[in-house]
């Protein structure tokens, strides 16, 4: 793809995180139209100050509700005209409780954060994408998806449960040209990271810049041929 002349719209959920805003600026590189998406608007801002009123969406969003997403898919669509590509960045990580100890609240967190954000997000861009006969989705899971931790039965659960939906919506809108999949890093390289864990080995670790390649991969043109899989990321 000729990087000067990139015209798709891009959503992303999460922006204003470590991983977000590496997403962000992969296709800003390109010459993308954001929709940033997050918690919070005035984070977006500082973060993305030389977006606000240049052709892009900064938008405060509870990607966990339906209601709440409605009117923000409408006003991307409204304002920017299409959708192409949808990232969703967002979720969350939590250490928890053993599973002979493991709280409701816990579990609805992690599952609400990682899973059903999956299906509040799109189930209004989707039909979009659709509707243009193309688009691509990119979902954040993690290789901890694969197996239980122990005090991270929640998490893993939820992650697996990000991956069976990815594995079913391709299944369900890939041969109405929208392909799905996600990548699914280990460990990744983020301030929040080297915080909780000073002293840990950081050669195995996947830099955000790294993981925002491998996402812009699977919305490119060369990509499209790849459905609802998911690129494990680092060692």
């Amino acid at each position: 793809m000729d990087k000067t002349r990139d015209s798709r719209t891009i959503v992303v959920t999460g922006a204003a995180g470590a991983l977000g805003q590496a997403v962000a600026r992969h296709f800003l590189a390109e010459g993308a139209r954001l929709a940033l998406l997050d918690r919070d608007e005035a984070r977006l801002r500082a973060v993305f100050p030389e977006l606000a009123g240049v052709g892009h969406l900064l938008i405060a969003a509870d990607v966990t509700s339906e209601p709440a997403m409605r009117p923000v898919a409408a006003r991307i669509v409204a304002e920017l005209s299409r959708v192409d590509v949808l990232v969703h960045v967002a979720g969350g990580f939590e250490m928890g409780e053993a599973v002979h100890e493991l709280t409701r609240a816990s579990w609805d967190r992690m599952m609400d954060l990682n899973a059903w954000s999956f299906a509040a997000v799109t189930r209004d861009l989707v039909p979009h994408m659709i509707g243009n006969g193309k688009g691509s989705v990119v979902a954040v899971s993690a290789r901890a998806a694969e197996r239980g931790q122990a005090g991270m039965a929640a998490y893993c659960a939820a992650k697996s449960a990000l991956q069976r939906m990815v594995e079913a919506l391709a299944k369900e809108v890939g041969p109405r040209g929208v392909n799905v999949n996600s990548i699914a890093p280990s460990i990744l390289d983020t301030p929040a990271n080297r915080t909780a864990m000073p002293n840990a080995d950081r050669a195995t670790w996947v830099p955000t810049a790294a993981a925002a390649g491998a996402i812009g991969f699977l919305a490119s043109e060369d990509g499209r041929w790849v459905h609802g899989q998911h690129l494990v990321l680092g060692a």
